[in-house]
């Protein structure tokens, strides 16, 4: 899917299909974390599969300065243990969960409002 571009200042997802994201006009066939918070660039999300998840990838989430994070949990929603986000939620940071498509679009949104987020977004190989 091809998203209209966006007026904002932080990170874009220019467009989504299946086992890829592209970012500010960059391609990525791997698991990804996006930021809206000033300076922030597109970095590599260690996770390949739903399953091999725990709360240590989630820490490092929790230590990025966002007051929201989104997790796009592949192609279809499927909801992360909640021991998995006690790092996010002893910080009193907001989370969603939904899927990699509809996180997506939800990051964008955020973001061009102006809203501290961070979207870690799994792509299954």
């Amino acid at each position: 899917m091809k998203l209209q571009p966006d007026k904002s200042n932080s990170l874009t997802i220019n467009a989504y299909g299946e086992g890829w994201i592209e970012v500010n006009g960059q391609k990525f066939d791997h698991s990804l974390i996006v930021s809206s918070l000033p300076g922030a660039a597109p970095k590599a999300w260690e996770v390949h599969r739903f399953e091999v998840l725990k709360s240590e990838n989630f820490e490092t989430l929790a230590l990025s300065g966002a007051e929201l994070v989104i997790f796009g949990s592949g192609q279809r929603l499927r909801f992360p243990q909640p021991a998995w986000l006690r790092p996010l939620i002893e910080r009193g940071i907001g989370v969603e969960t939904m899927d990699t498509p509809a996180a997506c679009r939800t990051y964008n949104i955020l973001a061009s409002e102006g809203r501290k987020v961070v979207v870690a977004l799994l792509l299954e190989t």
